[in-house]
């Protein structure tokens, strides 16, 4: 073989093997998740359960239900997704009786599923207004490795919730947020004279 056509050969070898290496790192450079995998709805639950710890005194008795993603109506009400397509497992929380509104959600999507899309769609597609004569004033959503977090009520107790979960999930992916206005009939009026 000529000594051109080996220079050639281990060229090609070279940058061969610099973009695998490359294709690797990129692939890895994925947000890592601090949370324990997800194998179960129960494990939502139990997710939830580590959220709230330190949180007792902020809320009232509330009630944690794994939803069926098959529910396509469930689902929507407390996704805001029109189906539990993309989701392999749902919990959810919220008070069993209050004059609060208050949500907090978590979903582990199915493989290949991107969480980061999900987060955001819910957050554009929940109702804030869902309960009768109340409204979630702020609306928190994001995503660590295939969980994805919504969380809406007041500010003082959507708040701490969602930054327990960013706290236990180490990183996230993109944070949604959203400041509801609340309706007219919502607003506390000024007494007559």
């Amino acid at each position: 073989m000529k000594k051109q056509t080996k220079i050639i050969i281990a060229i090609v070898a070279i940058i061969a093997v610099v973009a695998i290496v490359l294709a690797i790192v990129f692939i890895n450079q994925q947000p890592k998740t601090n949370l324990k995998p997800i194998e179960t709805a129960e494990d939502l639950s139990q997710l939830i359960e580590e959220v709230y710890e330190g949180q007792e005194n902020l809320l009232s008795t509330l009630n944690t239900t794994i939803v069926e993603t098959s529910d396509a109506n469930t689902v929507q009400a407390v996704t805001g997704l029109e189906n539990g397509n993309d989701l392999e497992f749902l919990a959810v929380s919220e008070p069993m009786m209050s004059s609060q509104a208050y949500s907090f959600v978590l979903a582990k999507v199915k493989e290949g599923v991107d969480a980061n899309h999900i987060a955001k769609m819910m957050s554009e597609q929940i109702n804030p207004a869902k309960w009768i004569c109340v409204s979630a004033e702020k609306i928190y959503a994001t995503s660590s490795g295939d969980v994805v977090c919504l969380v809406m009520a007041s500010e003082e107790w959507a708040k701490p919730i969602y930054e327990k979960f960013k706290q236990l999930a180490g990183s996230i992916g993109q944070e949604y947020e959203k400041t509801e206005e609340l309706p007219e009939e919502f607003l506390e009026t000024e007494p007559m004279e």
